[in-house]
């Protein structure tokens, strides 16, 4: 689910910096929340796994690697929806709020 997303974001992505578009910037940016929270889930689920039975560490920690990598291209998808918004308003909104980035986006 999570690569699923993950790959849908980068595809916005791509698609937001072709057009320029500042609108889906800002919804990129909200959906790396998505994967973030996915990812979340995950490392508690393996964690569990871990706990209850510790031959699963092993492959627990391939799998692990595997979600942070996933996890990773959304933020690399937010990063550069971030730079898009300043591309096209000259307003950095790194390290903002998510309100600051909509009201720049507009």
């Amino acid at each position: 689910m999570a690569a699923d997303l993950a790959a849908a974001l980068l595809r916005k992505t791509l698609d937001s910096f072709a057009r320029l578009d500042t609108a889906m910037a800002v919804a990129i940016i909200k959906g790396d929340n998505e994967i973030d929270k996915e990812y979340d889930g995950f490392l508690r689920k393996l964690i569990t796994y871990m706990m209850e039975d510790p031959r699963t560490i092993s492959p627990s920690l391939d799998l692990l690697f595997l979600a942070k990598s996933i996890e990773r291209v959304g933020d690399h998808a937010k990063n550069i929806a971030e730079q898009i918004i300043f591309i096209v308003k000259g307003e950095d909104v790194r390290h903002t709020s998510m309100d600051n980035v909509e009201s720049v986006a507009r």
